[in-house]
């Protein structure tokens, strides 16, 4: 009679095993942000290094006025006397993203404490879903429903002058951001312990007030991580814009006219620009800012997240 042998794998192994594939599937994605980092910021050198490029876009000028020309920030790069002002499409960029965020936000953050609080199991699984389904949808689809349908409807009911607008714009990226918000804000209220609610039930609060007075708070952290999300995501975000804007790089602070944001400039201009030209190095640069900028938001919403946990939890 032949015997079988087993040969099984210690546990110590396999836990190595699986230790490893994880911390080798952190190394890689933070080398490939540092990789595209460096990649993007070598081609913004120039900006900073090369006299002849640093004579033609004047590194003062992207963000300062230009008091000789008749508007003091102009974005005209392609033109007898190129002018390269961000200040346009940064105000362009913040239009859209105010406007998103106050769309979204309210909404977002409401879905998500009825969907938690509130709403029976039955009609829970309908709606989260249903709102979860809305980051499935690709942004160029998005973007068109902002171009034929949003801005039409909106056209019809206030006749503004400039048919795609930062408003229009700013709903449209307000419906991509949306899902990520009542995401992160609903598993954040469902972290928060049953025991919490059932104390302030126990001292004669009623629903409303539990869930405003004491899971709200308590989940507060997670809220405001969505939000800082919600933020980057809007801030970064480039086909809607793009379809949705109008793409005129304006000076001006009414949010009822064209815009023209940060990330729809690299888009439509860097495929046709001449590779190694002024024009080329300042869309790098753009870049770089995006990702420096987005960078920065993480960090510090990230730490005042970590402030606002330890002063909930009584912590110094």
């Amino acid at each position: 009679m032949k015997k079988i042998i087993h040969f099984r794998v210690k546990p110590r192994i396999k836990e190595w095993i699986i230790e490893t594939l994880i911390r080798s599937s952190a190394v890689i994605v933070i080398v490939s942000l540092i990789l595209i980092f460096l990649f993007v910021g070598k081609e913004t050198l120039p900006i900073f290094f090369s006299s002849e490029i640093k004579q033609e876009v004047n590194l003062n000028r992207l963000f300062l006025p230009q008091a000789r020309q008749n508007e003091k920030f102009v974005w005209q790069p392609i033109s007898t006397v190129p002018k390269y002002s961000i200040i346009p499409l940064i105000i362009g960029t913040l239009k859209t993203t105010i406007i998103a965020l106050l769309f979204a936000l309210p909404l977002a953050i409401g879905a998500a404490i009825f969907t938690s609080e509130f709403a029976p199991t039955w009609l829970r699984e309908l709606i989260k879903p249903a709102i979860e389904l809305l980051a499935g949808v690709p942004s160029v689809v998005l973007g068109f429903f902002g171009l034929i349908v949003l801005a039409t409807w909106l056209q019809n009911i206030f006749s503004w002058t400039f048919r795609l607008n930062a408003i229009t714009a700013g709903i449209a990226l307000g419906l991509a951001i949306l899902p990520v918000v009542y995401t992160v804000t609903e598993d954040a209220l469902s972290a928060v312990p049953n025991s919490y609610r059932e104390g302030s039930l126990a001292l004669g609060a009623n629903v409303w007030q539990t869930a405003w007075g004491v899971v709200l708070p308590a989940a507060l952290p997670g809220i405001f991580a969505a939000c800082v999300l919600g933020f980057g995501r809007a801030f970064g975000e480039t086909m809607i814009v793009l379809m949705a804007s109008g793409n005129a790089a304006i000076t001006s602070l009414k949010f009822t006219d064209s815009v023209r944001t940060l990330s729809a400039t690299i888009a439509t201009e860097l495929a046709e620009v001449v590779v190694g030209s002024a024009h080329y190095y300042t869309l790098f640069f753009i870049g770089t800012f995006l990702f420096v900028f987005t960078f920065i938001n993480n960090i510090l919403g990230q730490w005042f997240v970590q402030r606002l946990r330890k002063r909930l939890h009584g912590e110094t």
